[in-house]
């Protein structure tokens, strides 16, 4: 098992190219997010910020969850974190936007798999549920998970792709 150190500053490149990294947050993940944001950049990351920038009671997580999976969706940047209180409402605006995979992540297998198995580009936290210990061991697995483009893999995401395009779901069923 590799250091935390080593973890910390492994992915810093995705690619051969600088990882940018969007971070975006309503009221309820508001300070997680400037924590993280905090630690993104003592390691190296690029870091866009999406929002929230002040703490606003009452703010809505699409203002700002949108604009960043836009970012993801279109190459801005490479990878997404939206942070509201469950992290439920960051997911489904998150899902909203074509070309995004977000999902909910609470611990840190499904933090590497929905990356290596699902090509996951945003990651969805909640920052009135997970505290910043976690966290941060979510983001730093989460942006060190890389793709494994099996042909298995491949293949579910064409349907998913298929799906969102035409939402119809391809019907050919394997048992794998």
């Amino acid at each position: 098992m590799e250091s935390r150190l080593n973890m910390e500053n492994k992915n810093v490149e995705h690619k051969g190219k600088m990882m940018r990294i969007g971070i975006a947050a309503d009221h309820g993940g508001f300070e997680l997010k400037v924590q993280l944001t905090a630690a993104l950049k003592a390691i190296g990351y690029e870091v866009t910020d999406f929002g929230a920038y002040q703490l606003v009671v009452g703010d809505d997580y699409p203002d700002f969850v949108v604009p960043m999976s836009r970012a993801v969706a279109s190459g801005e940047v490479t990878r997404g974190l939206a942070i509201c209180g469950s992290g439920v409402g960051a997911c489904i605006a998150a899902n909203k936007i074509h070309g995004v995979r977000a999902a909910l992540i609470m611990d840190t297998f499904s933090a590497h798999q929905g990356v290596e198995d699902d090509d996951m580009n945003v990651m969805c936290m909640g920052g009135q549920v997970t505290g910043y210990a976690l966290s941060w061991d979510l983001v730093q697995t989460f942006l060190n998970a890389n793709f494994k483009a099996d042909e298995r893999f491949i293949r579910r995401l064409a349907k998913v792709a298929a799906l969102e395009n035409t939402n119809e779901l391809i019907t050919n069923r394997t048992n794998e």
